[in-house]
């Protein structure tokens, strides 16, 4: 595996280049200025919000200065509250180049685009200077989330993600699951695999945030296409979610956009901290893909037993087909074919090295289904979050 060095130390799998909106009012601008390069390493994504929000520069700064991000040009309305000042020079403290566009000072929509072009053809030919070097395992950070699970989820795709999640970790990598509301109910073992006493503390918390949060609402984690696949119970489904975690001890609890700063295996908090009041702490499994990227993940394990096309800006996205009709229906977009457990007798360790193998090409600059395909999907949405408090939770 070889990565790209970026100034401030980081090591990146994808050496991109980001056009960054800071409202929706600038979407079409920065949609059309990285369209115009019809190439895998030129992509857009923003924060579609109008108003400030700390979580959200957050997930916005994370992601403009991700390891996998080469340079970043800004697009700006001009009179939204996002601070693109402030972005533009914590990018360039990060060792990218970065540049500004303010579409009301340059002339409307056309003259954006066309010296947003320019701007990009410059940061291009600078991306193509960036040194590389080899990488291990011990220099990734990978996530993982499940989506579209069926009855063949928790028997297959996700405990085989477990079991390269826990020959990662021995290898030095960091790791990170999530889904804190499908958890529900597997609290016990997550803390009973905690690495400390302050872990095991915050497992605890957050699991009871997550409850709390969940019943308050009146919300669930079940959906109809869950009962259609064969899933009976929100248990089920939950243990099932569980197993992608593998067996090795819980380091700690972080928050969306805290990285890691030791190796090991981490429970992402994603549900909102104070009174419940954002509705769903992910609407979809684009918006957890998102928030695991802005923490640092070189590449996210995405493991679905009905099926799932979608892929991300920044960082691969690695689908685990838990299901061998799926697998038979939908072969053009998963990567990994989980389903021979049932199908060919495969065992999980046998589907476990097919991820790592993958994993180790994927990082070798192979594209994935969905990369191929041109998915680039991104979502970011409002939360809030005490980070000085959750600056603690890291163990």
């Amino acid at each position: 595996m070889r990565g790209y060095i970026r100034q401030d130390g980081q090591v990146g799998i994808r050496n991109t280049i980001q056009v960054i909106f800071m409202v929706e009012c600038a979407s079409h601008v920065a949609k059309k200025i990285a369209e115009s390069f019809d190439r895998l390493d030129v992509q857009h994504f923003g924060f579609s919000g109008c108003y400030p929000s700390d979580y959200g520069f957050r997930l916005v700064k994370n992601l403009a200065t991700h390891s996998n991000v080469a340079g970043v040009l800004i697009i700006s309305l001009g009179c939204e509250n996002f601070d693109r000042d402030r972005l533009a020079e914590d990018i360039l403290a990060s060792g990218r180049p970065c540049h500004k566009l303010v579409i009301q000072e340059a002339g409307g929509t056309s003259s954006t685009i066309a010296k947003g072009k320019q701007l990009v053809e410059s940061m291009l030919a600078q991306a193509s200077l960036v040194p590389t070097r080899e990488i291990q395992f011990s220099d990734l950070i990978v996530g993982t989330i499940c989506g579209g699970s069926d009855g063949t989820s928790g028997i297959t795709g996700n405990p085989a993600v477990g079991r390269a999640f826990d020959q990662l970790i021995a290898s030095g990598s960091t790791c990170i699951f999530e889904e804190s509301g499908e958890l529900i109910g597997c609290e016990p073992h997550m803390m009973q695999r905690a690495a400390s006493q302050k872990a095991r503390d915050d497992i605890d918390r957050a699991m009871d945030k997550a409850q709390r949060y969940y019943a308050t609402m009146g919300l669930g984690s079940f959906s109809n296409g869950n009962a259609v696949g064969g899933l009976t119970t929100q248990e089920e489904k939950s243990l099932g979610a569980y197993t992608k975690s593998g067996d090795s001890p819980i380091s700690g609890v972080i928050l969306p956009t805290e990285i890691p700063k030791q190796p090991g295996l981490y429970l992402m908090d994603v549900v909102p901290d104070g009174e419940p009041r954002f509705g769903y702490p992910n609407i979809n499994d684009t918006s957890e893909i998102i928030e695991l990227i802005a923490t640092g993940c070189h590449l996210v394990l995405f493991t679905t037993g009905r099926g799932s096309v979608v892929g991300s800006v920044i960082s691969p996205v690695i689908k685990v087909c838990n299901n061998p009709q799926t697998w038979q229906n939908m072969h053009e977009d998963m990567d990994i074919n989980a389903g021979k457990i049932i199908s060919e007798n495969a065992t999980l360790d046998e589907v476990a090295e097919d991820i790592l193998q993958l994993i180790s090409q994927i990082a070798s600059g192979s594209e994935t289904k969905s990369e191929s395909l041109g998915h680039s999907e991104f979502v970011l949405t409002y939360k809030a979050f005490d980070y000085e408090k959750g600056g603690c939770r890291i163990a």
